[in-house]
């Protein structure tokens, strides 16, 4: 057995030693960061040195700009997962221009964190055989290619040999690199490996400071670097403009339009309206989620819903819109999705059946997280209205349902979260959402980057919270009102706004991206 170690990971190694471990450290702080520059200052260096450690975490960088890119990613997070990694975290997605040989496509970029038992050389073997497999072929340094995988981290060790050097040479040369490491961390540090990775910086403030160093946030959206979500074959930059979600709900209860567009003709019409107003995504619910609903079957929804997707998904003026299915249920993500659905909005975060992650993973389209607690019937009991910090929870609760989603096999990159207007929040608690969006995302901050950056969909529309403050008891009455709580949203960070009135809250916004424009 210790031959086959010994031949196994024969390599020349750095490696960590300390056996001290602190966990949840805030590596913004001073007394922390000196803490982390000691806990991972203590290195040897020795001709032999064997990694003995059953399971080592690892992070690794992956690349293409080759074909088509997003299947690219998936094929290889498959065969990575078929290989022995298994992937604990995705960053966030990036469309970069090429560096060091300009003349050649976009890429993709992106790094996931997982853990193996493989040693490195057998990990670099089975990254360079993904590679080979999805057409990768011997040319240009640097040059196009269908996939690149490189290993950035492996456990605590700094491994240099002929053919591998761990940290990564290059990585504090590529925003494109440091950017997808960072979004695998949280601004608090969650265990010695992450301590050890900051101190490879050589900055005293870790990796933090290199991305400083390079340029940092203020890179993302100018030279050459963008986050996007990818859309079938395509990726869709969310973050150039406020994009409005026009609602349309095929049930007879549904707070303020149920019962109007039951009928197909009626129901097409509507989705014609939202789309002329100017909506950029059309999300249609055949089960109502208002407060105390009764609960449709998966059969009953999709008898609702599926006339009226045969009709809308071959309408020409859908060309350029995204469809959204408003629903909980994996039957109907699946049936939907397979209709020619783009995005599967899940009001319950995978709570409500939790097979739909399965489904939405192997689906591939986007998915929306929301947060609720407990279901429509019992979601504004006493018991899920009580909170502590309600911003800080949500975030928490948040967090748990989309890292839930990345353990399934949807990538973080294909995620969308939604604080849940309405629901399990009285009125007082749905004004402290919407003031408190920036502080949502620093509390996802402390736990990963990633979720950090996420788009927002924000959906105060004609909502019970409004009529209660305005003395408005008729829904439709309570535009005015959604337009208001729009435009703090808007301006508190939401990236995407679910509204009845596509018209009005356009205007309002596009006055918000001015603004926002302005200040930047």
């Amino acid at each position: 057995m210790f031959r086959h170690l010994h031949s196994l990971f024969r390599h020349r190694l750095i490696g960590f030693v300390h056996s001290n471990s602190q966990i949840g450290l805030d590596f913004r702080t001073s007394r922390s960061t000196d803490f982390c520059w000691k806990l991972c200052s203590n290195f040897h260096s020795s001709p032999e040195c064997y990694v003995h450690s059953p399971e080592q975490e690892v992070v690794i960088a992956l690349g293409s700009n080759v074909g088509d890119r997003v299947h690219n990613f998936n094929e290889a997070l498959g065969m990575m997962k078929k290989s022995g990694i298994s992937i604990t975290r995705h960053g966030c997605l990036y469309e970069s221009e090429p560096a060091y040989v300009t003349d050649q496509p976009f890429f993709l970029n992106s790094a996931i964190r997982g853990t193996t038992k493989l040693g490195p050389h057998d990990l670099l073997k089975v990254l360079k055989q993904i590679e080979k497999d999805l057409g990768r072929k011997d040319g240009i340094r640097y040059g196009p290619r269908p996939i690149d995988l490189d290993i950035l981290f492996y456990g605590k060790y700094k491994i240099e040999s002929e053919y591998l050097t761990v940290p990564h040479e290059r990585i504090f040369e590529r925003p494109f690199v440091v950017a997808p490491l960072l979004d695998l961390l949280g601004s608090s540090i969650d265990n010695d490996n992450v301590a050890c990775w900051h101190s490879f910086s050589g900055q005293k403030d870790g990796l933090f400071e290199s991305w400083e160093k390079q340029g940092g946030e203020p890179l993302i959206g100018s030279k050459g670097l963008k986050r996007v979500l990818p859309i079938g074959n395509s990726v869709w930059d969310w973050s150039r403009k406020t994009h409005v979600m026009g609602v349309i709900n095929l049930t007879p209860d549904s707070f303020s339009d149920g019962g109007k567009y039951l009928e197909l003709k009626a129901a097409v019409s509507q989705v014609r309206l939202l789309i002329s107003e100017g909506a950029d995504i059309i999300d249609i619910g055949a089960q109502s989620t208002r407060p105390n609903a009764s609960r449709l079957s998966a059969d009953e929804e999709l008898q609702r819903l599926i006339p009226i997707l045969d009709v809308v998904t071959k309408m020409p003026e859908m060309e350029g819109k995204l469809l959204s299915v408003d629903t909980f249920y994996s039957q109907v993500a699946f049936e939907a999705v397979n209709k020619g659905a783009h995005i599967v909005n899940d009001v319950s975060g995978g709570q409500l059946d939790p097979e739909i992650l399965k489904v939405v993973g192997d689906l591939g389209v986007p998915y929306i997280v929301m947060h609720m607690r407990g279901d429509p019937l019992t979601m504004q009991s006493q018991e899920n209205l009580q909170y502590h910090d309600v911003c800080g929870e949500v975030a928490s609760e948040l967090y748990g349902r989309l890292h839930e989603a990345e353990l399934a096999g949807i990538p973080i990159w294909r995620i969308i979260i939604d604080p849940g207007i309405g629901f399990s929040k009285d009125t007082q608690q749905n004004l402290n959402i919407i003031t408190g969006l920036p502080s949502i995302r620093r509390e996802l901050r402390k736990k990963s980057l990633a979720a950090s950056h996420l788009p927002i969909l924000f959906g105060p529309s004609r909502k019970g919270f409004l009529g209660e403050i305005c003395n408005r008891k008729n829904p439709i009455e309570r535009d005015p009102a959604t337009i208001a709580a729009v435009t703090a949203g808007v301006l508190g960070g939401a990236n995407i706004v679910r509204v009845h009135n596509v018209g009005y809250c356009l205007d309002a916004a596009k006055v918000c991206d001015a603004l926002l424009g302005q200040q930047s």
